[in-house]
């Protein structure tokens, strides 16, 4: 006989966690593809720029591809809101189905429009409805899956499990760069400039119906499901019962999310525009330090599993308005490559301070009703208004003669982050999940 046979509690215990590490699994996964699709316009805009401009001027080109780039974040809280409400309404699963949906129909769309030269205006005006999509879905997939892996994992390892949205972020950037590693081997520029750009958008559609089939497939979560018994409230009027909560994430996400665009998305240019790094040092330091930090998230999450939340991002705050200067200051002096990548190492073991457990934390500020609805919005804001204009702001200050000065910007946002988590009680101990 089995060990389950003999001790079925035990076996329900191995069944119960065997379906738990599966819906982490699938919904984890779900999320890698939606940052895929997102990122990878930004690695191939380079290729695809002329295709969707009257313009033979390459800044104007960049400028029409990258100011459309720029609304799939302004569009983000809107998606924040209408996923997160859909959410709370209808359940985690379901709108995780919409998420990807809505993620495989603007990647779907980018890799079948036509260009300037046979549609004219249309051409962009299409494209410009794609990242449309792309930013709605990616604005309501970080309030649902925030929700979901927070409220599937279980008391116990919650920072751990939760943590792994972060790994599937990161990881979504790696694959992007890595399918512009290989695409840039297949095809020359001219091939990349004609038609082969289209081919990461196809990849990133098919990936989207495997997230699709995934996430059909999902547990729902035993938090919504009790929340949905219960008789039902306007959600709005409801979590505007939490004005302080929604202050909350907004707060500590201001200096997270600018960190972190700062130190990840910003990266490469930083080293190709002002430290001069060839294309190819560029492109290994991104992603070995990208790797590294994706292994980092599970452990900060496992920490706060030990010792709490509240330490583990007053870590955050405290190295990262103390050390952030300093930082920025020597790899803009530096000249080495294995300078260069063991700052900005230290500097995102920094960050994984506030990336590792921003979910999971967010998450227990709230009741199960309004949880998805108070994840999602206030963050989508911090990061559209703080996270998505680090790299312009820093170009700004560079433009301007003052590079340095966006270096005090980062650190100012960060300190006043470290206010909120000193002045907040730690999410673990008194938790609004399973009450």
């Amino acid at each position: 006989m089995d060990q389950a046979s003999l001790n079925p509690a035990a076996g329900e215990e191995a069944a119960q966690v065997a379906s738990r590490l599966k819906s982490i699994f699938a919904g984890s996964i779900g999320n890698l593809i939606e940052w895929y699709d997102f990122y990878v316009y930004n690695s191939f805009a380079i290729y695809f720029a002329k295709s969707f401009s009257s313009s033979t001027d390459p800044t104007v080109q960049f400028i029409t591809a990258f100011g459309i780039y720029a609304v799939g974040f302004v569009i983000r809280p809107i998606g924040g809101f209408i996923l997160g409400y859909y959410a709370d309404r209808k359940g985690r699963r379901a709108a995780l189905t919409l998420s990807v949906l809505l993620m495989c129909a603007g990647s779907g769309l980018i890799a079948v429009l036509p260009t300037y030269a046979t549609a004219g205006v249309l051409a962009p005006l299409l494209l410009l409805l794609a990242r449309l999509l792309q930013g709605v879905s990616l604005g309501g997939e970080y309030a649902s899956s925030a929700t979901y892996l927070s409220e599937i994992a279980g008391s116990k390892h919650r920072g751990f499990y939760s943590s792994f949205q972060y790994v599937t972020l990161i990881g979504g950037q790696v694959v992007a760069a890595l399918v512009l590693l290989v695409m840039q081997q297949a095809f020359s520029a001219a091939e990349l400039e004609a038609w082969a750009w289209r081919i990461p958008f196809a990849i990133g559609a098919f990936g989207a119906l495997y997230g699709l089939y995934l996430r059909r497939n999902l547990a729902e979560t035993a938090e919504w499901e009790r929340a949905s018994r219960e008789p039902r409230r306007n959600l709005i009027r409801e979590l505007l019962t939490h004005p302080k909560e929604l202050l909350l994430v907004f707060g500590l996400t201001m200096g997270g999310t600018t960190a972190f665009y700062t130190f990840s998305s910003y990266m490469p240019t930083y080293l190709s525009n002002t430290l001069k790094f060839p294309r190819e040092w560029v492109a290994e330091i991104s992603f070995i330090t990208l790797i590294l930090y994706a292994a980092m998230q599970p452990v900060f999450g496992a920490i706060s599993d030990r010792i709490g939340r509240r330490p583990v991002l007053l870590w955050f705050g405290v190295m990262g308005t103390l050390f952030t200067v300093p930082i920025l200051t020597a790899l803009g002096s530096t000249t080495g490559y294995t300078q260069a990548l063991l700052l900005i190492l230290a500097a995102l073991m920094i960050v994984s301070g506030y990336t590792s457990i921003n979910a999971v934390v967010k998450a227990e500020l709230f009741p199960a009703e309004v949880r998805a609805l108070g994840v999602g919005l206030p963050y989508a804001l911090a990061a559209s208004v703080f996270g998505g204009t680090a790299p312009l702001i820093a170009l700004q200050f560079k433009a301007a003669g003052h590079e340095s000065w966006f270096y005090w910007y980062v650190t100012a946002l960060t300190f006043l982050s470290l206010l909120v988590y000193a002045l907040m009680r730690d999410t673990k101990a008194h938790t609004r999940m399973e009450q």
